[in-house]
Parts: C-alpha cells; sequence; structure tokens
C-alpha cells in the first residue's frame, strides 16, 4: 500500500523555488505585508502554509509584460528537480 500524504506546509527553499522568487526577496516580502507570513510550527521552526501560497500566486496582477529572454535560464536546471519534488509531495 503506497499513501501519499499531502503536504501542507512549506518552508522557505521551497516556497522560493515554487513562486521563482529569491529567499531575500520574500522575507522582505513578508516584513512589507506583501507576502503571506510564515506559521509558527514549533519554538524554533516556521513555515508557510501552502494553500496561502497558491492563493497569493493565484491573485497576482496579469502582467503585460513578457519576460527578457534569459530569465530563469541558469537556475532552470538546478531547481526542476526541486520543483517537480515539491510538486509530488503537494
Amino acid at each position: 500500500m503506497n499513501m501519499q500524504i499531502k503536504r501542507i506546509y512549506v518552508d522557505l527553499p521551497d516556497v522560493a523555488v515554487m513562486v521563482t522568487l529569491g529567499e531575500t526577496t520574500i522575507q522582505r516580502m513578508v516584513r512589507e505585508d506583501e507576502f503571506p507570513k510564515p506559521r509558527q510550527l514549533s519554538g524554533r521552526r516556521v513555515a508557510w502554509l501552502l494553500r496561502e501560497i497558491e492563493d497569493w500566486a493565484e491573485n497576482r496582477p496579469i502582467s503585460d509584460l513578457l519576460p527578457p529572454p534569459n530569465t530563469g535560464r541558469r537556475k532552470e536546471k538546478i531547481n526542476a528537480a526541486r520543483i517537480q519534488d515539491a510538486g509530488q509531495a503537494a
């Protein structure tokens, strides 16, 4: 019996990969109330609710601008496996 457990919480490195922003950018946006705040899981551990990250992403405005041709190219191969792992765990 192979039981798949739905992921509820996501840590900062995985959030950064999911929304294609840097960890520092996410931390700044949290401080400026532009990104969901993490939840306290224990005395020294925080993580984001997956559904809050998904809601934030869905509610971003649609851009009229196209990204530059080289956006994300360098990190694409590095992050591809992590994105796939994050999606499978969700």
